[in-house]
């Protein structure tokens, strides 16, 4: 049996001592109080305002937050947007205070770089009349929000809304600024930011070689590039393999000098360069298809060869999981406000949330005390909320004090309790 003792770590303090003074509240349910409300139920999986009215009679839900008056779904609704605007900044910095807080592990990979991994995606709102919704780059109306993940783990350090139409490297330097301050925060090791072809740009290089301790990888955008001239190109210079008959691959690497304010930049960009005749079902072509990529690098020739470039990027898509996660686990795809402010804010508290759900679940479910599952580095968010947020249990009112029971065959309650015991000891 579990008491249900309040349970916070000391960055939900300074969440509450930031929200009294940068908002000043002279009547009413506590911002505080707004904000776990709503923390609580994304936590569960429930992005919809309406979802609140369960809990507003659940102790054990006011409880466990350190909450002591649970809003309405329409006081809800109004107290995110009437204050939006003033809400996002405190929101964004709590949600680094709780990583900075809890220690959160940061895993490099194996060339000692931590990842930061940084990408654009559509959440699709067709057929709303929202605040800021219009065409995305995937042909349906929506939001393309950018999300910044550090480590192998993908704490989310940044999640900012943006109308559909807007082009991926539009205030994209704010952006990467910020995600280097955020990430030279949780960690000491030296970054490695990887970025797709929307963001090849010479500004971008460019800032990313003057910043300390930053590497980066950048995915070519070849535009209007001769594809048979690349390949005269590499049958001279480049290392030829064969996979498969009727396929061969060049890889080389191609040194280029860019000029900014008068100062002169050198850039690597690894090629690959591949030579279709035969299909993979065995089909002979007529005319050769030739398919040339290409990856802006600042990691030496000497220590960092061509195929280890491209391996280190193509780990850059463990991203579209998180962003999956995001979108279905959370159940945010679809954002409950017309206001685009108002949306802003809950994408800044859906990062929150995630955060503490990928905590929760690394140290609560990949332990000999977890239930029987797979084995695995990192268990989705919809795991988590499966297997620990779902888990029941009975609650008994005694002496003043609240009491979950669970059950004497309950597969979770070791990875509860353990969970509880480190959120307690917080």
């Amino acid at each position: 049996m579990i008491t249900a003792k309040r349970v916070r770590l000391s960055a939900n303090g300074q969440l509450n001592q930031a929200l009294e003074k940068g908002i000043p509240l002279r009547h009413g349910i506590a911002h505080a109080d707004i904000i776990k409300s709503y923390i609580g139920t994304l936590s569960l999986g429930k992005s919809d305002f309406e979802a609140i009215e369960n809990h507003r009679d659940d102790d054990y839900f006011k409880a466990a937050l350190a909450i002591h008056q649970v809003p309405s779904s329409a006081r809800l609704r109004q107290r995110l947007d009437e204050h939006a605007a003033a809400l996002l900044p405190i929101i964004y910095q709590s949600n680094l205070d709780f990583l900075a807080h809890a220690q959160v592990p940061v895993t490099p990979l194996a060339t000692g770089h931590v990842a930061l991994d940084i990408d654009v995606y559509p959440m699709n709102n067709e057929k709303t009349c929202k605040e800021g919704v219009s065409r995305t780059y995937k042909g349906f109306d929506g939001y393309a929000p950018i999300a910044l993940y550090l480590g192998k783990e993908g704490w989310c350090i940044g999640n900012e809304l943006r109308e559909g139409k807007q082009h991926c490297q539009y205030e994209f330097r704010y952006a990467l600024e910020r995600g280097l301050a955020a990430a030279k925060r949780l960690t000491t090791l030296p970054l490695l930011v990887r970025l797709d072809g929307g963001h090849d740009a010479l500004d971008n290089r460019i800032d990313l070689h003057e910043a300390d301790q930053v590497d980066f990888i950048i995915r070519w955008n070849p535009r209007k590039q001769d594809a048979d001239a690349w390949l005269a190109y590499a049958e001279q210079h480049g290392q030829w393999t064969t996979p498969r008959e009727g396929k061969r691959v060049a890889l080389f690497s191609v040194m280029e000098q860019h000029t900014r304010n008068g100062k002169t930049y050198t850039c690597r960009r690894v090629m690959q360069i591949t030579e279709r005749t035969i299909t993979a079902q065995g089909q002979a072509l007529v005319l050769p298809d030739i398919e040339i990529e290409g990856w802006w690098t600042s990691l030496p020739v000497a220590d960092y060869d061509d195929a280890m470039v491209i391996a280190l990027y193509r780990d850059h898509a463990t991203a579209e999981q998180f962003h999956s996660e995001f979108k279905t686990d959370l159940d945010i795809e679809r954002l409950p406000s017309g206001k685009f402010a108002t949306n802003d804010l809950i994408m800044s508290l859906s990062a929150y949330s995630y955060n503490i759900l990928r905590w929760i679940g690394l140290i609560g479910l990949l332990g000999e005390q977890s239930p029987v599952r797979h084995p695995a580095k990192r268990r989705r968010i919809k795991t988590v909320i499966q297997e620990l947020m779902y888990l029941a249990a009975r609650l008994i009112r005694s002496g003043h004090r609240l009491k979950l029971r669970f059950s004497q065959s309950c597969p979770g309650f070791i990875a509860f309790e353990s969970t509880y015991a480190k959120l307690a000891a917080g």
